[in-house]
């Protein structure tokens, strides 16, 4: 049987769901208007896609001129998406977007706008080609994401990634321990060390669907979701 994952709904959905598809799970495309206590008890993992910024508001700042808000709705649906997530230990991904709200879902901050904020000439915003390669990251030897990354991880612990954001994670959340820096300092991924599969990355692995750079990635979080789905079923 294909685990059921549930993908938020964003403006760029196709790579998303190849992504999902292609590492073998059932891609379910998820509403604002629905309730997210009622979906955890039919999802077997949740994927928090990219879009638009998180009102400061639910992290406690007031607004940088920078912010350019999401689509109505899914700020509360997603912050509490992944908060129920986390605490039923669902095996989540977050990308981009998606690994600012698991920031903030867990109590965390947000860096509003990289640009204006932190000192640096690397370019976080590499629009076009979507899967050009922007820069390195540095990953956390040892880590989930790094085990989950396998290969594509070299033996300086360095990873090349493109980049599409002007935000990033501020405070890490709690529960949550940084995983991957880029060379100017801003956190590139995020992870629950403990658990099934929590994690949340700031660039856009979905992107590669078609090469398969970062198939390892989706393969390991689907995987984690087939496990919760051969558990519950034999439960059942």
């Amino acid at each position: 049987m294909k685990p059921t994952i549930g993908l938020t709904r964003c403006s760029r959905l196709d790579d998303y769901v190849s992504s999902v598809e292609q590492a073998g799970g059932r891609a379910r495309v998820l509403e604002v208007s629905e309730s997210p206590r009622t979906l955890l008890e039919e999802l077997d993992g949740v994927l928090l896609t990219g879009g638009g910024d998180i009102d400061p508001v639910l992290y406690g700042e007031e607004r940088h001129p920078a912010v350019e808000d999401a689509e109505p709705g899914r700020d509360e649906f997603e912050i509490d998406l992944a908060r129920r997530a986390m605490a039923a230990d669902i095996p989540l991904l977050a990308i981009c977007r998606g690994a600012q709200v698991l920031n903030v879902a867990a109590g965390g901050t947000l860096v509003q706008d990289i640009p204006s904020t932190v000192a640096s000439t690397l370019s976080h915003s590499i629009v076009e080609p979507k899967s050009a390669e922007a820069h390195a990251i540095q990953v956390a030897p040892g880590s989930r994401l790094e085990r989950a990354l396998g290969a594509l991880v070299d033996g300086s612990h360095s990873c090349r990634v493109n980049s599409r954001h002007h935000q990033s994670v501020g405070r890490v959340g709690s529960g949550l321990v940084p995983s991957a820096t880029a060379p100017d300092g801003v956190v590139e991924a995020i992870e629950n060390p403990h658990g099934e599969f929590c994690v949340g990355v700031q660039w856009h692995p979905e992107n590669f669907w078609r090469t398969g750079e970062f198939a390892p990635l989706f393969d390991t979080f689907v995987s984690a979701a087939r496990e919760r789905l051969s558990v519950r079923t034999a439960r059942d």
